[in-house]
């Protein structure tokens, strides 16, 4: 059995995709943009757009009923590989005392909005 998951605390869905969807005891989790869910505005810096994505994915972990510790998987999509330091110490600080995910992290041609970085993440509760 799958049910859609959706946070007030995490930007709507810019398109037709869920936040998120749970299936069994995984959550799966679609890229988040570094959008403010209050007034939908996206910062300058790479680090507070990192920092802003990760807010929402922990927003829609939270509304599902998991935590940061439950986190199995992540991708990173950047518009810029040469934010991948900046893009890691704010992971490194928002994954700090868990168990440090899977992780892929690659550069794509263009995100949506023209955000510097998206991330999707996979978490699991057995």
């Amino acid at each position: 059995m799958k049910k859609a998951v959706n946070s007030f605390s995490a930007p709507k869905a810019i398109g037709p995709y869920s936040q998120a969807i749970q299936a069994g005891g995984f959550l799966y989790v679609s890229g988040q943009l570094p959008i403010d869910p209050v007034d939908g505005s996206m910062p300058e810096s790479i680090e507070a757009q990192t920092r802003n994505s990760l807010q929402n994915i922990d927003a829609i972990l939270r509304e599902a009923g998991y935590g940061k510790d439950d986190v199995v998987k992540t991708t990173v999509f950047l518009a810029n590989l040469a934010d991948f330091d900046a893009v890691n110490k704010v992971y490194g600080e928002f994954f700090a005392g868990c168990m440090y995910p899977a992780r892929a992290a690659f550069q794509v041609a263009r995100l949506p909005k023209d955000a510097g970085v998206e991330i999707e993440a996979v978490a699991y509760k057995g």
